[in-house]
């Protein structure tokens, strides 16, 4: 009887912690997800050679100690702010910032996408890793949090 219910337990548990995650795009926060396998993706050096079509940022100390670099399309929409995201407006930069996380291959760097709700494409996310919060602001407007550094943890021993 006892592992029973345990696992009705369990079972309810693991169905409220579901229900509660599904709902957490109703309460105004966006995704950072993967690139689908199939159909159509976008890789990094579309990302650069297309760079004016962007809106770009990055995160980071600097453009030589980058932790990412955010794509917003220019011809939808949408738009993707943040307080402490730095505008790049030169190609030079663009490319500089692309080279420094590429740089950083323990932590295999690639293109994610930035949906709001619906799954509304808003824009694209090069960084090393992470979790990544973006929050609703209005029906077109995502703000994305400040980036962490993974170093950070690795020097800590985490």
């Amino acid at each position: 009887m006892d592992r029973n219910k345990y696992i009705y337990a369990s079972i309810t548990v693991f169905i409220v912690a579901l229900f509660i995650s599904g709902c957490a795009s109703f309460t105004g926060y966006g995704k950072v997800r993967p690139q689908p396998f199939r159909g159509e993706r976008i890789n990094i050096e579309q990302l650069e050679k297309n760079w004016q079509d962007y809106t770009i940022h990055y995160a980071g100390l600097n453009a030589s100690n980058p932790l990412g670099i955010m794509f917003d399309p220019k011809n939808d929409e949408t738009t993707l702010v943040g307080d402490r995201w730095i505008k790049v407006d030169d190609k030079e930069t663009v490319s500089e910032i692309i080279s420094w996380i590429k740089s950083y291959t323990e932590y295999n760097p690639q293109v994610w996408m930035i949906l709001g709700p619906h799954d509304r494409l808003y824009g694209y996310l090069f960084y090393l890793e992470g979790h990544v919060v973006v929050k609703v602001i209005n029906d077109t407007t995502m703000y994305v949090y400040d980036l962490k550094d993974p170093r950070d943890q690795t020097r800590r021993g985490f």
